[in-house]
């Protein structure tokens, strides 16, 4: 046990009168949302919730937990597909409640606190005809995919979230409230850019914005499961000479109705006029079951994903970044084991990147991967815990694979 189940109701009343936000204990209203994540698999009991309202509880909690020596994970928007976002006997804070946004328009940044999803920040970037890569999924938060690199829709063109991150606030271990930027802590900031959330609390994230939208040129094209090879190859293809404004998956998963297809997912954020030409040869190609691609708002399609992957069910996933040129055995190793996907929350992924994220040099920030190209997410996501096992191993077998 991590000691914080030893803290007396003294210590704990104390911290709780000094803090804005909310301190939870087990069985308290607010306790069980507070600890829960979006991994149904996931079923950690922090001693203690700091569901903080300000920096300073940031602040108030970490020295909490370095003066009594306890187990601390951080929770900001709670997806958290490993877990980490949450700890068993331990202190969590829950940033989930600092969510404040401000966009300077003329500047082309915004701030965000680190409880903000994608959803949050891009509503609000938006309004401006503006947005910063980040993210798939809208209920991301934005502080976990930043810190780890984060990847979206605009990163062909203007690089990861790291890439656009131009300061952050934290509160390091010593208790202390920093700001990282390039000219401030520098080395600091070198490391939360891709190095992950182990160097401190973000509270605040500051960011540079790009024109995007309000219209993309985006949706799916959804092909028979049978034509899977014949796709995944002309997919391939037509990435080597696809421009920076186009991002495109491949996705191998079931219809809404349980029917097992192939799908090619495309978002075109330049001049839509453009993009008509540009996607033309992918429309073309089949044809589609169905052409889903359509000009709308790009906060509408940043939700478009949002299904897939549904809070609360059990999830586990294993993904690897590929160099090009992708082979035709690889595309093939991916077809035959999608062949058996486990649930119908199933699905194989390949993501198209290069541009923009290869053109920063390898030791410029704490991310690594920048010679990758493409990446294969394989992911599934079942409700029984008595299917855990075979869930779980498909997704190894077709990585090992």
């Amino acid at each position: 046990m991590s000691g914080a189940a030893m803290l007396s109701d003294g210590v704990i009343k104390a911290f709780a009168a000094g803090v804005k936000g909310q301190v939870l204990r087990p069985g308290e209203d607010g306790y069980d949302a507070a600890r829960q994540v979006w991994n149904g698999m996931i079923d950690k009991r922090p001693a203690l919730v700091a569901r903080c309202a300000a920096a300073e509880d940031v602040v108030a909690a970490v020295n909490l937990a370095r003066d009594h020596g306890l187990l601390l994970a951080v929770r900001g928007g709670g997806h958290s597909a490993s877990g980490t976002g949450v700890c068993d006997g331990g202190l969590l804070i829950d940033l989930s409640g600092m969510k404040a946004i401000r966009v300077d328009a003329a500047a082309r940044t915004a701030q965000a606190e680190g409880g903000a999803t994608w959803g949050d920040l891009d509503r609000e970037t938006q309004a401006f005809g503006l947005a910063t890569p980040g993210g798939v999924v809208s209920t991301t938060g934005i502080a976990g995919l930043t810190l780890g690199g984060g990847v979206g829709w605009l990163v062909r063109k203007y690089g990861l979230a790291c890439d656009n991150l131009l300061s952050v606030d934290i509160v390091t271990a010593d208790g202390r409230l920093r700001t990282a930027s390039a000219t401030e802590h520098p080395d600091l900031f070198w490391a939360v850019r891709g190095g992950g959330g182990n160097f401190g609390v973000v509270t605040r994230f500051e960011y540079r914005l790009h024109p995007v939208g309000p219209q993309v040129l985006a949706g799916l094209l959804i092909h028979p499961r049978a034509r899977a090879p014949e796709m995944l190859k002309f997919w391939r293809d037509f990435t080597r000479t696809a421009p920076e404004d186009l991002a495109t998956y491949a996705a191998l998963a079931h219809a809404p109705d349980g029917t097992p297809v192939a799908i090619i997912i495309v978002c075109y954020h330049g001049p839509l006029a453009e993009g008509e030409a540009v996607i033309r040869p992918l429309r073309e190609f089949g044809p589609p079951l169905q052409d889903a691609v359509q000009p709308m708002p790009y906060v509408e399609f940043q939700t478009a994903l949002n299904g897939t992957g549904p809070a609360g069910k059990r999830a586990y996933w294993k993904s690897s970044f590929l160099r090009a040129p992708l082979d035709d055995a690889a595309l093939d190793t991916v077809v035959e084991h999608a062949m058996a996907l486990p649930a119908p929350l199933s699905a194989t992924i390949l993501e198209f990147y290069g541009g923009a994220v290869n053109r920063v040099p390898a030791g410029a920030t704490a991310y690594p991967h920048r010679d990758a190209v493409y990446l294969l997410n394989i992911l599934t996501l079942w409700d029984e815990a008595g299917a855990d096992d075979a869930n779980i191993r498909w997704v190894r077998g077709l990585f090992d694979a």
